[in-house]
């Protein structure tokens, strides 16, 4: 007699994540250099008081705008700060805010936009009037509102951040639930009386899942943008605090003299952004199987 065994939902699940995480990194060699990089930034942004080899704010002012050497690869600063350092601990702000404001923003928007396109009624109605107020004034141009309003400072950024970001992540709940709630498994969850929280957290949630890791990871690097555009212009984080977006401030004046200054905390930017964006892309074909582009 032949023993036939059945396979455990341990092992479905383990083998469901092994061809996950296969499928992420077969996407090509951009995905694989993008993660690694992510990967970087963030062991340098955990480590940043064992990594950097100075101190960010130790100044040397007879060593200021010197060029990069074996001893201070990057260069100095205009107050003669050695510049990798700074560019490690600023990486340290600037993902932490980003990360945090992401992580509100999707609690809340996803929170709302499940609200309004499962149940709807006025209270939907004035979710989503509220929401397109919000869709009508520029990210940057709202957190520099809230930022005004109620100062700057680490915590205010990441609400100010966090908050503008809400409105976007309210939109494509809302959207996918609406497309999603008329499907023949969510009418048959109603059907055997299955509590409308639970249709809300076991059905149209895991099945919004894709598209909102990419939505999150898009934030996160417009997140690491609007931070440091708040830095540049002087209502982000305070100094002596470093951050990526006030090195590119304060050097600013030395682009001719000085561009290595410029250039490294600018390169730190695009890098991070365009890696959360692929990487964000990579995620979403991994976790849905009706994609099949490739990069």
């Amino acid at each position: 007699m032949t023993d036939i065994s059945t396979p455990s939902d341990g092992d479905i699940r383990r083998s469901a994540r092994r061809k996950i995480i296969a499928t992420f990194f077969a996407r090509g060699i951009i995905v694989k250099i993008c993660f690694a990089l992510l990967l970087l930034f963030g062991f340098l942004a955990i480590f940043a008081d064992i990594v950097a080899p100075y101190d960010p704010n130790a100044q040397d002012l007879l060593a200021s705008l010197h060029k990069p050497s074996l001893s201070h690869w990057l260069g100095q600063d205009n107050l003669g700060r050695d510049v990798l350092s700074r560019i490690i601990y600023g990486g340290r702000v600037s993902v932490a805010v980003s990360v945090m404001a992401g992580a509100l923003a999707a609690v809340l928007g996803i929170g709302f936009g499940l609200y309004a396109g499962y149940y709807g009624g006025r209270a939907g109605q004035v979710i989503l009037g509220f929401t397109d107020v919000l869709l009508s004034v520029p990210n940057l141009v709202f957190s520099l509102i809230l930022v005004a309003i109620i100062g700057n400072g680490l915590m205010s950024v990441v609400l100010a951040i966090g908050i503008g970001m809400v409105p976007t992540y309210i939109r494509m709940v809302n959207g996918l639930v609406l497309s999603l709630r008329e499907h023949d498994y969510i009418l048959a969850s109603r059907l055997i009386g299955q509590k409308q929280r639970l249709i809300l957290l076991r059905h149209l949630l895991p099945n919004s899942f894709p598209t909102l890791i990419v939505l999150f990871t898009i934030n996160l690097g417009n997140g690491v943008l609007t931070e440091s555009t708040l830095s540049y212009l002087g209502v982000g984080i305070g100094p002596p605090t470093a951050s990526w977006g006030s090195m590119v401030s304060d050097v600013y004046p030395y682009l001719l003299s000085a561009p290595w200054l410029v250039v490294s905390p600018a390169a730190c930017i695009i890098l991070v952004i365009i890696s959360f964006n692929i990487v964000g892309d990579g995620l979403r074909d991994a976790l849905d199987p009706r994609l099949k582009g490739k990069l």
